[in-house]
């Protein structure tokens, strides 16, 4: 399996995807068969697990236990280098790129490199942009960072660009987990027509309505998280009202 490759071939013949993000501090293992039977019966096309931290260390118990039921690709979306775990098939490299605290746009990653060094996970270097969603998010208190404002569209766009020449393969915009606000469908749109990555776009969506807007505005891949935490019941909504013909 080569997921980048995979990402690649979907952008390219304008099939959408769909991530939900697993927060290992949300999860608990014995939530994971339900949850994941959910996920197989929807048109999710990923998985993705991390979150801001994992105070306990359950991301590789998450991990193995999901690996249990699922075939879709499992993807590590890790908030430093200690959830870095070999039981995934692939991790999102993120070098944070919207700020400027050298710990996550380099420290983090050499960190994790011993562990990547031993192991078979596929490693995507992906650019990641923080972008204001309305609230202070855990990965702006963890960070240290501040968000980029949606108003300053060409900031955010000559940071994804500058993210692309620099050799990252997915530029990654996120409004934050729990976010008011998300990311707005002309800084999708804006992106979409100047990048040649694939655009994954996360944060603060929560409905049909918020899904359809991302992927008409350019997003290749949108990823969800929350709204499947606080509402199992939005797998149903994905499952009734989008088919694979318009996820395209």
């Amino acid at each position: 399996m080569n997921i980048y490759t995979e990402i690649v071939a979907a952008k390219k013949k304008g099939q959408k995807l769909l991530a939900v993000l697993i927060d290992p501090e949300k999860m608990k293992i014995g939530e994971v068969h339900s949850f994941i039977k959910l996920v197989n019966a929807s048109v999710a096309t990923h998985i993705f697990v991390g979150g801001s931290t994992d105070v306990d260390h359950q991301i590789e118990h998450i991990v193995t236990e999901i690996k249990k039921y699922t075939i879709l690709p499992v993807i590590l979306f890790p908030g430093d280098f200690s959830q870095v775990t070999t039981k995934a098939d692939g991790v999102l490299f993120l070098s944070l790129i919207s700020g400027r605290n050298s710990e996550y746009l380099i420290t983090q990653q050499i960190a994790a490199v011993p562990k990547l060094k031993k192991s078979s996970l596929e490693v995507i270097p992906t650019g990641y942009l923080l972008i204001d969603g309305g609230i202070e998010t855990s990965v702006q208190r963890t960070s240290n960072t501040n968000p980029l404002p949606q108003k300053d569209l060409t900031q955010i766009l000559h940071t994804a660009l500058a993210g692309e020449y620099m050799g990252n393969k997915l530029i990654y915009l996120e409004a934050g987990s729990g976010a008011n606000i998300p990311v707005s469908p002309a800084i999708i749109n804006a992106l979409s027509n100047e990048l040649n990555d694939p655009l994954l776009v996360g944060g603060g969506i929560r409905t049909i309505g918020q899904l359809n807007q991302a992927y008409e505005a350019g997003a290749d891949m949108v990823v969800i998280g929350t709204a499947f935490e606080q509402n199992t019941a939005f797998f149903n909504e994905l499952k009734k009202e989008i088919t694979n013909e318009n996820i395209r």
